[in-house]
């Protein structure tokens, strides 16, 4: 019985008989080209092609769907492909042009909660750090179901994708935080500090620094909220992410304070200098492992106390705050594969030089097509891809 899908067996001995170095390259003739193409596009798939589809399956009715035996696990592993898809800033783009972005905003009012966490998560991707589908979900109104799933959703995962979306979606956005502000997304971010969720308080924490980072007048507006208290209380938290993001958010207020801002923590500095002496002691009894695990946090305390008292903490004088070894290099593990066969080629080329000898010699070719080589034609995009392929390594 034949088997399904391409010769993959075949295509790697194939590859190897071609490329071992043993026998000099030769034209392919037209069978093997045409053997090898098509067990290569097997496994190729026309991306706006399948968006499309995914596009038709999100306009149709839910109870239609259903009545189809679609399930709404199926539409989450369909929101998880098309997720891998918007990965690339014009397949991105290219949703809302195809007709996918409002049925994708769409999801966010879906009955199902992990459709809505879902759809929230793609919008992420779409988003991030990309003014152009930033402006495109801002046009279609795609801010308001997000805000309304962060603050009221009764699912606490849909309410932490929602605000992760939010925070891709209005960074380096004016637009965006205008409209966060006008929604009163503050209030919203104190609430979700006091939830028990630790990932959603990190969300909303790292959410908070940022906005106070870029505008420093709405320190005003969050003291009068009464974040101090709950940075604070944050700031002791036993989740270490927390307790720097929290560190970060009262470090901004400080700073806003000695540059001649708002009060900064008004009435609250006791409290903060009570907070720091126990965290110093904390950090001071911490074993050497767990040292350097905080080095954010020795930073931060620091830092906070030099920018409240205008002295360096006890932490300086101990010498908890920089440590043997913290602006030491990450080891180096790659060039242990890659460096010494070029070291080993360099050595040889100068052993075998004669003294006086100015003959230049070619370095090795290492990977690269000839510069006579006709131009490689068009490959679709393959359909592989990882869980979490899902944050752009490149800013945009």
């Amino acid at each position: 019985m034949a088997k399904d899908g391409p010769d993959w067996d075949g295509l790697l001995k194939w590859s190897l008989a071609h490329s071992d170095g043993t026998r000099p390259p030769r034209n392919l003739s037209e069978e093997e080209r045409k053997w090898f193409m098509e067990a290569m596009q097997a496994q190729s798939v026309d991306v706006v092609k399948r968006m499309k589809e995914i596009t038709l399956v999100m306009q149709t009715p839910e109870q239609v769907l259903e009545a189809q035996g679609v399930t709404s696990a199926d539409i989450e592993d369909m929101l998880d492909e098309l997720q891998e898809h918007v990965e690339s800033i014009d397949m991105a783009n290219d949703l809302h042009s195809i007709g996918g972005l409002v049925p994708l905003l769409g999801y966010l009012k879906n009955s199902h909660s992990g459709i809505r966490a879902k759809a929230a998560e793609v919008i992420t991707t779409i988003v991030q750090n990309n003014p152009r589908s930033q402006q495109l979900v801002m046009e279609a109104n795609g801010f308001e179901p997000l805000l309304f799933n962060f603050t009221s959703d009764p699912d606490i995962t849909v309410r932490t994708k929602a605000l992760g979306a939010i925070a891709s979606l209005i960074r380096h956005n004016k637009p965006g935080i205008a409209a966060f502000r006008l929604a009163n997304g503050y209030a919203a971010l104190r609430d979700a500090l006091g939830s028990e969720s630790v990932r959603f308080q990190r969300k909303a924490l790292n959410l908070i620094h940022y906005l106070l980072h870029e505008n420093s007048s709405d320190c005003n507006v969050v003291s009068e909220l009464g974040f101090p208290r709950i940075m604070m209380h944050l700031a002791s938290s036993d989740d270490s992410e927390v307790r720097e993001a929290a560190l970060r958010g009262l470090l901004e207020l400080a700073q806003d304070k000695t540059s001649g801002g708002s009060d900064g923590l008004g009435e609250e500095d006791e409290k903060l200098k009570q907070l720091l002496q126990e965290r110093i002691k904390g950090i001071s009894l911490m074993s050497p492992e767990d040292l350097g695990a905080a080095r954010e946090e020795r930073h931060l305390v620091d830092s906070l106390w030099n920018a409240c008292y205008n002295e360096p903490s006890s932490l300086r004088g101990e010498g908890l705050v920089v440590l043997p070894g913290d602006d030491a290099p990450p080891p180096d593990v790659a060039s242990k594969h890659f460096e010494p066969p070029l070291r080993a080629w360099a050595a040889n080329q100068e052993a075998n030089r004669a003294p006086g000898t100015e003959k230049k010699e070619a370095a090795p070719l290492l990977l690269g097509f000839s510069p006579q080589q006709p131009e490689t034609p068009h490959v679709q995009s393959s359909s592989s891809g990882g869980e979490d392929a899902g944050q752009r390594s490149t800013p945009r």
